[in-house]
């Protein structure tokens, strides 16, 4: 078995969209460490962030967060530990354009 430790994912987000940040590669276990959400806006903004196993058709009972406000340029930190593996997907959505969303973790093969 071997560790990676990286940058899993980063996505300047669409407005009211659902787009997948990180999908999990084949034959591997992954730990999220780290979700970051930047509001690069002078306004508030909201997102929503999902975990979807292996892909499953997005549903609410998939939501870490939903509708959570991040403050005018600010930075909301995720430090969550959530494991996670091959084909499940991390699946994010911003209120507008303006979000960034970085993740960082370990993946496992």
């Amino acid at each position: 078995m071997s560790d990676v430790t990286k940058v899993l994912g980063q996505l300047a987000a669409a407005a009211t969209t659902n787009e997948d940040l990180y999908t999990a590669p084949n034959l591997s276990q992954v730990t999220v460490s780290t979700l970051t959400v930047c509001n690069r806006t002078a306004g508030a903004l909201t997102y929503r962030i999902a975990v979807r196993p292996a892909g499953e058709a997005l549903d609410v009972k998939h939501y870490i967060a939903y509708d959570r406000s991040v403050a005018i340029n600010f930075t909301d930190n995720w430090s969550i530990g959530i494991t996670i593996k091959e084909s499940d997907v991390i699946t994010v959505y911003a209120s507008a354009t303006g979000l960034s969303f970085n993740l960082f973790g370990v993946e496992t093969t």
